[in-house]
């Protein structure tokens, strides 16, 4: 990775135009789930079966909860993998984003005309860090 400040600039405005390039995406997760049809009569009713073959779903979460969508064709589940691909590498790039930036920040040097704080600096940072709690 680059050390010089022009150097990591250049590293950010790289990944920030990978970002440009990103296709549709969406978080999720695909998985096999083992179903069981209801049936009292079946064989999937009957203790330690396994059930019918299992249903690939998209699971994902919306507004805290745990949602699952079947595919109704091979296709659907090619285009919904891609898009979660996609997410991944949005993810990707996001985390390298601010790795860049975290370094650029601690290597930019402080633009200041004092050295020193003013009895009203100090008082407008106390007053704005009791108005925003940290996180």
């Amino acid at each position: 990775m680059p050390d010089s400040l022009p150097e990591l600039e250049a590293e950010r405005s790289k990944i920030l135009r990978q970002f440009t390039a990103l296709g549709d995406l969406r978080p999720g997760s695909i998985c096999a789930v083992p179903r069981r049809c209801g049936k009292p009569t079946c064989h999937c009713a009957k203790p330690n079966d396994p059930g019918h073959d299992p249903q690939i779903r998209l699971t994902r979460k919306v507004q805290g909860k745990t949602v699952a969508e079947s595919f109704p064709s091979p296709a659907a589940w090619r285009k919904a993998q891609a898009e979660i691909d996609e997410y991944h590498r949005f993810q990707q790039l996001s985390a390298n984003l601010i790795a860049v930036n975290e370094r650029i920040c601690t290597r930019r040097q402080v633009e200041s005309v004092s050295d020193s704080w003013t009895p009203e600096e100090k008082k407008r940072l106390l007053r704005s860090l009791k108005r925003s709690p940290a996180k």
